[in-house]
């Protein structure tokens, strides 16, 4: 046991004389120095840099979340920078969680230090205000201090590209080459936070740039001059993070000024305790909001996530309660709204393009049908729906986007950011409800009225664990199964045609022709059958599980949950957890 732990005792030992800035490291690393198990969980592995940057649990140790971590894999960022930019700069934003505001200073100062010019946000702002920093100020690169919607124990760092996408995977991968050359105690060049910003290193980024964000997000909206007439009343809850003051902002300029925010989840908290997941994917998150429902009764339930980036909502369910919306919902619907609104005022482009990854729904396939609008799909990740407008741009041609989303509701209405955007996506949720109301259509009727017209679409996600190391080659044998034993048809329905991105090809079932995606490689197969079913099969790149996604239609909720079922049975057969 004691040549086993080795390595991780060193590194402790290491640590215990060299992490002393940190109070809170200092007392960690104290109380664990005979816990050989607690040592081990924090110094078996070094925490990974990913396609977009950090993420992990906030503690001591390699394997953490911590400002050497953060420092050294800055300075890995930096000799990428400076090695590629002749005169480089850097954004800096950061949300409410444990630390971030740490971890942000920490990182520009390390920026600063290695020659590195860096504007920093004077307090906490969504992600999409880094994007656009980054666009906005020129800079070489971005840094976003959160973790998005995971528990409180977490925090992360993603780094942006000059375009204002998250960096790609081939600069992730030159970054990671540097960050590996870094020795965590000697390797980093580091400065005094304070003394950099009084000799102009570091600058706080200025109120314009906060201004410019806020025209550009009021210019994508549509009939907002009805919307301080509608009598719209709202309830909005950040969840402790950082929308509460540029989602209320952007409301108060369109004229909504009934709004409620949730009391206990309004100022930024880092712990997260009224939502231990603070996702508005979840019904959880939402409890304090949809309690607070009860008694404004308002026509809406807002909810964004810790980084601003998402946006989820309820709506009266006409039976006293409150009806959540899905990601999918609430985009298609978005998606018909702009289309329908812009058509009738002749401000949709020429050519005019919609976004969206490949497990979002196909609603969006009829409806842009119907407008003449191109659907391009990407793979899962808001920075490929960003990368296309990127090339857009280059032709001269980003207007012709009109709008892009995913399933796990991210939106982005408009090319100034390269990031999903719960700010706009809030401003236009709320547009879409006042302009129905104005027009006797509560959001339920609108709901149905989307159905009515295009047919119900029914989307569920299904995880399969698979545990330890047997369980990761199990995961192996289940896709290259699925890859060459391929089945001919799912609960019933003939597959017409599948798609294997990691070949990068679509191939015809009936003919073996194949096609190619025109997509990056990537460990995802689809199933389609007819009526606009599919199955959808990939490997999660952060747990050991796979999962699937399922897509029904049907005239009514119930035939595409009965279509449903039957394609959930065969899958369990497909992808046995035994």
């Amino acid at each position: 046991m004691q040549t086993d732990m080795t390595k991780e005792l060193n590194l402790y030992q290491l640590w215990a004389a060299n992490a002393t800035e940190d109070a809170d490291l200092v007392k960690e690393l104290e109380a664990i120095k005979n816990d050989n198990d607690a040592i081990r969980e924090r110094f078996y592995q070094e925490l990974e840099f990913g396609t977009g940057g950090l993420r992990g649990v906030i503690g001591a140790g390699t394997g953490r979340m911590n400002i050497y971590t953060v420092r050294r894999a800055t300075q890995g960022l930096a000799d990428y920078v400076n090695g590629s930019f002749s005169a480089p700069s850097v954004a800096i934003s950061y949300d409410s969680r444990i630390k971030s505001d740490t971890f942000a200073k920490a990182a520009a100062a390390v920026l600063a230090a290695n020659g590195i010019h860096v504007h920093i946000y004077t307090e906490l702002m969504p992600t999409p205000m880094l994007s656009f920093a980054v666009r906005a100020l020129g800079c070489s690169a971005g840094i976003m201090v959160t973790a998005s919607h995971n528990p409180a124990k977490y925090n992360g760092y993603k780094v942006y590209g000059a375009d204002g996408c998250q960096i790609t995977l081939d600069v992730a991968n030159t970054v990671i080459g540097k960050i590996k050359d870094v020795d965590m105690f000697s390797g980093v060049k580091i400065c005094d936070f304070d003394q950099a910003v009084s000799e102009g290193k570091i600058s706080y980024i200025a109120p314009e740039v906060l201004e410019e964000y806020y025209k550009n997000v009021l210019a994508q909206g549509i009939h907002t001059d009805i919307c301080a007439s509608s009598g719209l009343k709202i309830v909005y809850t950040p969840l402790n993070g950082t929308g509460n003051k540029p989602v209320r902002e952007i409301l108060s300029r369109i004229g909504i000024s009934d709004v409620t925010v949730v009391p206990e989840q309004e100022n930024p908290d880092g712990n997260f305790t009224t939502c231990p997941y603070p996702n508005p994917e979840i019904r959880e998150a939402l409890e304090y909001g949809l309690r607070l429902c009860d008694q404004v009764q308002p026509d809406l339930l807002l909810a964004t996530d810790p980084d601003c980036d998402r946006v989820g909502i309820a709506v009266p369910d006409g039976n006293g309660g409150y009806a959540l919306f899905s990601g999918n919902e609430v985009g298609a619907m978005l998606f018909r709204y702009i289309c329908e609104e812009r058509s009738k005022l002749g401000t949709m482009p020429k050519n005019p393009i919609v976004v969206k990854t490949i497990v979002t729904t196909d609603l969006v396939k009829p409806i842009a049908d119907e407008y003449g609008v191109q659907v391009i799909d990407v793979l899962t990740g808001f920075k490929f729906i960003g990368e296309q407008i990127a090339l857009l741009e280059e032709k001269g041609e980003e207007n012709r986007y009109v709008f892009g989303f995913e399933e796990s509701y991210g939106y982005l209405s408009g090319s100034y950011v390269r990031d999903k955007d719960a700010v706009v996506a809030s401003m236009l949720i709320v547009e879409m409800a006042a302009y129905y109301r104005t027009q006797g259509i509560s959001m339920m009727q609108a709901r149905e009225n989307l159905y009515s017209k295009y047919g119900v679409f029914k989307h569920k996600q299904e995880s399969f664990a698979f545990e330890g190391v047997s369980g990761m080659h199990k995961m192996q044998e289940i896709m290259q199964k699925l890859r060459t034993d391929a089945p001919k048809s799912i609960g019933g329905l003939d597959v017409i045609e599948s798609a294997d991105y990691q070949e990068g090809l679509f191939t015809d079932a009936a003919t073996g022709a194949t096609r190619s995606t025109g997509l990056p490689k990537s460990n995802v197969i689809s199933f389609f059958l007819p009526e606009h079913a599919s199955v959808i099969v990939r490997p999660s790149g952060t747990e050991p599980k796979i999962k699937a996604y399922y897509t029904t239609a049907g005239k009514t909720m119930e035939d595409a949950a009965a279509i449903e079922a039957k394609l959930m049975e065969d899958v369990h057969k497909l992808i046995p957890t035994d």
